[in-house]
Order: structure tokens, then C-alpha cells, then sequence
């Protein structure tokens, strides 16, 4: 598997697909939460949240911006991500890739466009909030963080509003970024609350909240999931949406016991599993080893 997923990569039809695990390879320690759990207990310093969805982040999230405002969420998550690593070995390796179509970083650090400094022609397209951003799924940001002005909406054949096509220079870009629950940088775009994901799950089945850039990239290829858990339903349908009508063979790396639903989940979208250590795997295939942090070393 191992040297299928290399020569993959090789000719740009692996496509990395980045949970917020990877940040545990960070070395010399990780400032920023590297789970679901460690970010809600960092969003719910910033307000009082009822006890039963303390430990849920997105009902804490939504709690926090009906009842503090929606500015109050969008600062906890600016000061949880603010201060980040520098790129792992992983995040180094793939940007050092020649063929490399597409990136998903399903999480709100920014160490992929870190790493993806040096790279020529590419760019950033990221999911945005309907709170704050009404009427558009995406916003596009060149590699100097400049915003690229959206496509104003057209009218389809039953003359609703149809989504705003691609800007024309985004189609030209070698490499996409594709953050689609947003990222701490360049704009603080973050989809996190119940009613974000509410508005994206109800067109996420006909692929609009999607954009077609990725949709195009995506047929024919695989996905390499890393760092990712596939434990709750938000996860499964992200996951399963953005990889839809692409190639028939995809891995992920998962150590540890599956839940149920994780294992119907990768056996439904052939999906191998590779039970190792994430930082075990890297090694393997980036040819460096991990160096661990002080804190992972203590422990």
C-alpha cells in the first residue's frame, strides 16, 4: 500500500485529505487544539455553556453566538488558533510534491498554506459561515491572503439564484487549497456552529456548498485520510460528500479500535484502513522520521 500511495502521489492522483490528528506531529509542542474535544474546552472559557453540551462543540458553539453574539465565537476561535506550529515533516512533504492537484484540510489550523509558501501557483478556497458571509459557500484567497473577489450570483432556469461560479483566475491555479470548514487565516473564516452546519448539510447532497474545482480535481483520484476520525456524523458526511464520484480506492490511517460506524463508514467507500501510528506512517512515507515534542516526550 504503502508504495501505491507513493506512486499516487507522484502522479497527482493521490489527493491528502488532513484531520486535526496531523497536528500532533508537530514538533517541539502544539499550541492549538488538535481535536474536537481540546477546542471546546478552549471555546467555552470564553462564555458560561449549560453542562450537557459543554463537550459538544458545535451546540456549545451555537449556544455561545445566540446568546454572546456571533463576534464572541469568531474571537475564541481566532485566540484558539492564533498562535500555531510550524509545518510538520508531513506538511513540508506534500507541498514538496511536483504533481499536487489538491489539498483538503478539514480542520481551522493554517499549517498547510505555511508550507505551502514556497510553491508557485496556488491558492485557497475556503468554506464560509451564512452568518457572515450570506448567499456564498466559498471565498477564494490568492498565496499573499488577498481576497478574490466572488462571481455575483445568476439566475438558473427556474430563475432562482444559483451559486456564484469560480473566479475566472482561481481555474488557473496548479495547486487548491481546500478548507472546506474554514481556517484561522487568512480571514477567520470558521464553519462551526449547529446552524453553519445545518445550512451546508442541506445542500451538501447535490454537491453546492462543493466547489466545482474540486469536484473536477477529485474523479479519478484517491484519498489519503490522515489524522482523521470518521466517529460522528458530521465527519462521515463531510468526508463522504467531498470524495464522491472520485476514484474506488482510498486509505486511512487509524490506530486503535473503530467504532461501528467508522467501520461500515470504510467499508462503504472502500476505504482501507492502515493501523499504524500516524507518526509511524510519515516516516514511512516522507523517508524522516518524527521527532517528538517535549510534551509527548515527558509523556
Amino acid at each position: 500500500m504503502l508504495s501505491a500511495i507513493k506512486t499516487g502521489f507522484e502522479r497527482g492522483l493521490v489527493i491528502p485529505y488532513l484531520g486535526p490528528g496531523v497536528l500532533t506531529l508537530a514538533t517541539g509542542g502544539n499550541p492549538v487544539p488538535a481535536s474536537p474535544e481540546e477546542l471546546v474546552v478552549q471555546l467555552t472559557k470564553a462564555a458560561t455553556v449549560p453542562h450537557k453540551i459543554r463537550n459538544n462543540l458545535t451546540a456549545a458553539a451555537q449556544y455561545i453566538e445566540n446568546f454572546k453574539h456571533r463576534k464572541t465565537i469568531s474571537a475564541a476561535m481566532k485566540k484558539a488558533f492564533e498562535i500555531s506550529p510550524e509545518p510538520s515533516v508531513l506538511h513540508n512533504w506534500i507541498a514538496e510534491q511536483p504533481s499536487l492537484p489538491l489539498i483538503v484540510n478539514a480542520w481551522y489550523d493554517d499549517l498547510p498554506q505555511k508550507a505551502l509558501a514556497g510553491r508557485k501557483s496556488w491558492g485557497i478556497v475556503q468554506g464560509v459561515s451564512q452568518a457572515e458571509h450570506f448567499g456564498y459557500w466559498v471565498n477564494y484567497f490568492r498565496p499573499d491572503s488577498s481576497l478574490v473577489p466572488n462571481k455575483e450570483f445568476h439566475r438558473d432556469g427556474s430563475g432562482a439564484k444559483a451559486p456564484a461560479e469560480a473566479p475566472e483566475e482561481t481555474l488557473s491555479w496548479e495547486t487548491l487549497l481546500y478548507q472546506p470548514i474554514g481556517s484561522v487565516t487568512p480571514a477567520a473564516n470558521f464553519v462551526i456552529s449547529d446552524s453553519d452546519y445545518v445550512e451546508v448539510l442541506t445542500e451538501i447532497d447535490i454537491q453546492t456548498p462543493i466547489p466545482e474545482a474540486v469536484q473536477s480535481i477529485r474523479k479519478g483520484r484517491g484519498f489519503l485520510f490522515l489524522g482523521c476520525r470518521f466517529t460522528t456524523q458530521l465527519e462521515r458526511n463531510f468526508a463522504r460528500q467531498i470524495m464522491k464520484r472520485s476514484s474506488d480506492q482510498h486509505w486511512a490511517v487509524i490506530e486503535g479500535p473503530l467504532t461501528k460506524n467508522e467501520a461500515k463508514f470504510l467499508a462503504e467507500q472502500n476505504i482501507t484502513r492502515i493501523e499504524t501510528p500516524l507518526a509511524e506512517f510519515v516516516a514511512s512515507l516522507t523517508g524522516q522520521a518524527i521527532v517528538a515534542s517535549s510534551a509527548d516526550a515527558a509523556a
